[in-house]
C-alpha cells in the first residue's frame, strides 16, 4: 500500500521569543534557525518514518530545492514535487513553554495542477491511503479522484477553514482536528461531531490525549497522552496525524494507529524543530518500550 499525500512544503524559519507577541509588541528572538516544514511535508516525513511508502504530491520554488531533496533523503518519494513560484514559508514564534504561533505564506503550495495530482494518482491502487491537509489548492478535485478510485481519504482540518471542511466531507473516511477545530466545525455546521459524515473522527487534545469518535461501531474512546515534558509543539500534530495513517497502511487497527501515533506525538514534542526533527519507530521504542498490543 501507499499513502498518497496532497500536501504543503514549507520554509520554517523559527524565532524562540520571552512570550508570544501581543498586538503593538516588539520583542527581540533570542534563537533563529531555519528548518524544512509545512503540515504535508511533515505528514509524509512522520508517516514515513512510521514505515509507510510515501508519495507527496506538491510545489516549491527553485529556492526550495533543498526541501524537495531532504524529504528525499527522510525516504519519501518526490516524483511528483513540481517547480513553481516561490516556496511556501511560515514564520514561527516560540516561547518558553513550547507554545507557538504561527504565520504562513502559501507560495507554491497554491500551484498544484489537476494534471499533476491525475499523473500521480494514475498509480494508485484502491486500498491505498490519500492524505490532505487545508495548505494547498485541487483538494476538492483530489480527493474526489482518489474516492472514486478506491482510496481511504483522510483529512486534516488544519489551518481550519469551514468551507472547505464542508466541501472534502461528502469525501472523506478520516477526519483528524483539533479540540479549536472541532468546536469551528460543530459552530460553522450547525451539528455535533457524531453527526458528520466521516465514519472516523479523530480529536487531537494536546496534554489531554485523543478523542476517537466511531460511527461504524458508535462509540467514543478515549486515549491518554503520555506525560512528558514538552519544549515545542510545533509540529506534534502533523507527527500525530501522519503515524496514524502510517499505522493504517501498515494494517494496524485504528485502535493501535492511534496508541502508535500518541506516542510519536509525545517524543515530537521533547523535541525543537518540525520535519528534521520527526522521531522514527526505532526512537520511539527506545523511549517507550514496545508498543502494547
Amino acid at each position: 500500500m501507499v499513502v498518497y499525500n496532497l500536501g504543503s512544503i514549507n520554509s520554517d524559519y523559527f524565532y524562540h521569543l520571552p512570550n508570544l507577541p501581543l498586538a503593538g509588541e516588539t520583542l527581540v528572538a533570542h534563537e533563529y534557525r531555519r528548518g524544512m516544514g509545512g503540515k504535508g511535508a511533515n505528514m509524509s516525513v512522520a508517516a514515513s518514518r512510521g514505515a509507510a511508502r510515501v508519495m507527496h504530491i506538491g510545489s516549491v520554488g527553485q529556492d526550495g530545492l533543498w526541501a524537495k531533496n531532504r524529504l528525499l533523503e527522510y525516504g519519501v518519494d518526490t516524483r511528483h514535487i513540481a517547480s513553481g513560484s516561490i516556496t511556501g514559508h511560515a514564520i514561527i514564534m516560540i516561547d518558553p513553554s513550547g507554545e507557538n504561533s504561527i504565520v504562513i505564506h502559501p507560495g507554491a503550495n497554491r500551484e498544484i495542477t489537476k494534471d499533476q495530482i491525475g499523473s500521480a494518482l494514475s498509480e494508485a491502487s484502491s486500498g491505498d491511503i490519500l492524505l490532505m491537509q487545508n495548505e494547498t489548492n485541487q483538494q476538492i478535485y483530489t480527493a474526489k479522484t482518489a474516492k472514486e478510485l478506491g482510496l481511504k481519504v483522510i483529512y486534516a482540518a488544519a489551518p481550519f477553514e469551514a468551507k472547505s471542511v464542508a466541501d472534502i466531507l461528502p469525501y472523506m473516511d478520516m477526519l483528524v482536528l483539533n479540540e479549536i477545530e472541532a468546536k469551528q466545525l460543530e459552530t460553522s455546521s450547525g451539528q455535533d461531531l457524531q453527526s458528520l459524515g466521516p465514519n472516523h473522527i479523530f480529536v487531537t487534545l494536546g496534554s489531554r490525549g485523543c478523542k476517537h469518535f466511531d460511527k461504524l461501531q458508535d462509540k467514543t474512546l478515549h486515549f491518554d497522552a503520555i506525560p512528558v515534558k514538552a519544549v515545542d509543539t510545533t509540529g506534534a500534530g502533523d507527527t500525530f496525524t501522519g503515524y496514524l495513517a502510517a499505522g493504517l497502511d501498515r494494517g494496524l487497527g485504528v485502535e493501535q494507529s492511534i496508541m502508535l501515533a500518541t506516542r510519536a506525538a509525545a517524543l515530537m514534542v521533547m523535541r525543537h524543530g518540525t520535519s528534521d526533527v520527526i522521531p522514527d519507530l526505532k526512537d520511539i521504542e527506545d523511549k517507550f518500550g514496545p508498543q502494547p498490543i
